[in-house]
């Protein structure tokens, strides 16, 4: 018999923030109901699990008994309660002050819940920093789990890893165990005696030592093909059998009892880094295709698997700079969270009242700090759009609340220059009581935000389509699922036909009042492919911004000087909005227009959040008459107005313009990956007026336009939901 080891089997289970509800009841029933079923049958094994805590408020509100068996579980002192960080942020995405309030905001929910002592945490996405010991020390936590991967990129080996280490900063201490990268895999895509294989041979090298598994508890049914593997066909009862079988040696226990009982390893600083593979999706494209060649290469080499421990991609926080749409949402919550600090350092409060105004915006930023939305690997992440949109639903509603407490009643209106996103530039924030648009002048003078203040809703969470890693695969066309259970890291499956047709990078971002012009005979279906491309240098470009103020009225002034084509002029624009209106007033002005031609110039405005194939998401003219659903592409001549309605969201989008134009729409769709395989997603709707512009006696153009957001039948929604609630 080998010498006695203890096994941590560490399950992470998470749902993030604005998840369909659909996709939460299916991994419950799927996953996380049915492996508590079959643990409660094997009263000898012990595990340590973590539910992040928007998974849990639901499972409460939805399946009550499941939170009670878990309390049981933890009764019998057969399961140990793993705290974190309340809803799941990236602890590098966060300020300080954030981190160690998201923990121990959790660990009272666990305590009064549970019942629950919580000493150790799950790092979401096990993202890790040095500096974090600090703050998770301060917050009350004694230990964390991590992977393997972040050890041996601090130089040590396999054999220096059958246990826990301690780390330290700033004079403050926590244990960390290593989580087996191999167990990652072995558990549950190998067959369950190769574990024990594993165990043993560890065994027989280090008496007492501790071997750790920590890994999404959705392994366990709802990733693809795992349900049958796992339950139907007893992949998940074989193991347990197995354990119990030699569990003389094998002692399952948790993070806890091993600190209790096992002195640790020795002293160890971690670098930053995270899992294996999230730091090569940090990578810049371009580089992580140079990577993964060098890689396949070198696979075969006979130095690869000694030289691979310290071979490691990029650094997490440069998914900022990968996805710029990561940055927008990061630096919109930084604004939320320094408001709030502000707020509660002008009450002279480290924390807010339970209950207060201020209580409330602050779960609302918490709840806006959900991971997911803010990279993309091997799940939809960031191209999902819901999550992008509850990422901004929840700040937008931060804000609001936090109006409220500061005694802001009746229409208002605000403008305020500052770098809000931390660039050395400043763009304009225009607020008034309905609407909130941040214009960024020196990025072509384009609108990046606009949020709907009733609906909580940006209308710009748009995204840009990118080169991917993975798009060869696409383009390959390959489809290689044939029924076996494997690991997300390895299938290639198309949720529909012919994706590498769809295939098509932007030049440009995908927001709005973007200042194009094209070739006199470009086509909607040129522009919409990208074979037409936009010419001059305006889009990209630097206008100086003026802020032009009345009582109740504020008028955004945006002047500058490029060239179209070979044909040098000037764009003033105006962005102009009142107190207490919905409306925003857009005039153009181009000056300097060539006199012997005329120059063929649009204005891009995108609208996200809208999503196309439904029937209560359509464009209307002016009289109400639907023109089709809001993935159409649409050619109009002689128009002067188009409206855009989302019947779900309680939004309706009308443009008039001055003058008659031609309208263009075309969808914005992404082809990406997800757990599931490669899929088409709907990013944003195009609208793009356009005009061939002849030069006044003066050499000038201009036009006017009005964007009215009407949210009558959100207003009407969110009443609704308030009087069911209250009955």
């Amino acid at each position: 018999m080998p010498n006695s080891i203890r096994l941590i089997l560490a399950l992470h289970n998470h749902q993030p923030i604005g998840n369909f509800d659909h996709v939460f009841q299916s991994a419950y029933e799927d996953s996380y109901r049915p492996f508590l079923d079959l643990l409660c049958r094997y009263d000898s094994l012990k595990i340590a699990l973590h539910t992040s805590g928007s998974l849990m408020e639901w499972l409460d509100a939805h399946h009550p008994d499941y939170v009670d068996r878990l309390a049981q579980r933890v009764a019998e002192g057969r399961m140990e309660i793993i705290g974190g960080a309340f809803f799941e942020p990236i602890l590098a995405m966060i300020p300080s002050r954030d981190r160690v309030g998201q923990i121990r905001r959790y660990t009272r929910w666990l305590q009064d819940r549970l019942d629950a002592t919580i000493r150790g945490m799950w790092v979401p996405e096990r993202v890790w920093e040095q500096s974090f010991v600090s703050d998770l020390v301060a917050a009350g936590i004694e230990y964390t789990i991590l992977d393997d991967f972040h050890f041996k990129a601090a130089g040590l080996t396999e054999s220096q890893l059958s246990g826990y280490l301690l780390s330290e900063d700033e004079g403050r201490v926590i244990s960390v165990f290593p989580g087996s990268e191999r167990l990652r895999y072995v558990i549950p895509f190998g067959p369950p005696e190769a574990t024990v294989e594993y165990l043993a041979e560890i065994a027989e090298r280090e008496p007492d030592a501790v071997v750790v598994f920590g890994d999404d508890g959705e392994k366990f049914g709802s990733w693809p093909e795992t349900k049958q593997h796992v339950y139907d066909n007893g992949w998940l009862q074989r193991f347990f059998d197995v354990l119990v079988e030699n569990e003389d040696w094998i002692w399952t226990t948790t993070p806890a009892e091993a600190i209790d009982n096992v002195a640790p390893l020795g002293k160890i600083y971690l670098p930053d880094c995270s899992y294996r593979e999230m730091t090569e999706w940090a990578l810049p494209t371009e580089q992580l295709i140079e990577y993964e060649r060098i890689a396949h290469e070198m696979k075969s080499h006979p130095l690869w698997a000694s030289l691979r421990p310290f071979v490691r991609g990029g650094f997490w926080r440069n998914f900022k700079v990968k996805y710029p749409e990561a940055d927008e949402m990061y630096t919109r919550m930084m604004m939320v969270s320094r408001r709030l600090q502000d707020s509660l350092r002008a009450q002279n409060h480290g924390e807010p009242a339970e209950g207060s105004l201020l209580d409330q915006a602050q779960t609302e930023l918490y709840r806006g700090q959900c991971n997911c939305a803010y990279w993309h690997g091997a799940f939809g992440g960031i191209y999902l759009p819901h999550l992008r949109n509850a990422v901004y639903q929840h700040l937008i509603a931060a804000d609001n609340l936090l109006d409220r407490a500061a005694g802001r009643e009746g229409p208002w209106i605000e403008a305020v220059a500052d770098d809000f996103n931390f660039d050395h530039r400043q763009e304009v924030r225009l607020a008034n009581d309905k609407l909130m648009v941040l214009l960024a002048p020196h990025r072509g003078g384009q609108i990046a935000e606009l949020d709907v203040r009733s609906p909580q809703h940006n209308l710009l969470a748009t995204l840009t389509r990118r080169l991917e890693v993975y798009h060869h695969k696409v383009l390959a066309g390959s489809h290689q699922d044939n029924g076996d259970c494997a690991s997300i890291h390895e299938r290639v499956v198309f949720k529909q036909k012919d994706l590498d047709q769809k295939l098509q990078y932007d030049d440009h971002p995908r927001k709005s009042l973007l200042d194009l012009f094209f070739d006199e005979k470009a086509t909607l279906e040129e522009v919409a492919s990208g074979k037409a491309a936009a010419q001059g240098s305006f889009i990209t470009g630097s206008y100086e911004a003026r802020v032009r103020r009345n009582p109740d009225r504020i008028q955004i002034q945006l002047i500058g000087e490029g060239t179209a084509g070979d044909a040098p002029l000037k764009i003033t624009k105006g962005v102009t909005l009142d107190a207490g209106s919905s409306t925003l007033e857009i005039a153009y002005m181009l000056e300097g227009l060539p006199a012997d031609r005329a120059l063929h110039f649009g204005v891009e405005f995108n609208f996200a959040g809208m999503p196309s194939g439904l029937d209560d998401r359509y464009f209307h003219d002016t009289e109400g008459k639907r023109l089709g659903q809001l993935g159409e592409r649409l050619d109009l001549s002689g128009a002067k107005a188009l409206g855009l309605a989302d019947e779900y969201l309680g939004i309706d989008v009308g443009l008039k313009l001055s003058r008659p134009t031609h309208f263009w729409t075309f969808p914005v769709e992404t082809v990406s990956q997800s757990e599931g395989g490669f899929e088409l997603v709907h990013q944003s709707v195009v609208v793009l007026p356009h005009w061939l512009v002849k030069a006044d006696k003066n050499g000038r153009w201009g036009v006017v336009m009005e964007m009215a957001i009407d949210t009558h039948r959100a207003k009407n929604h969110l009443e609704d939901e308030v009087v069911a609630v209250t009955r």
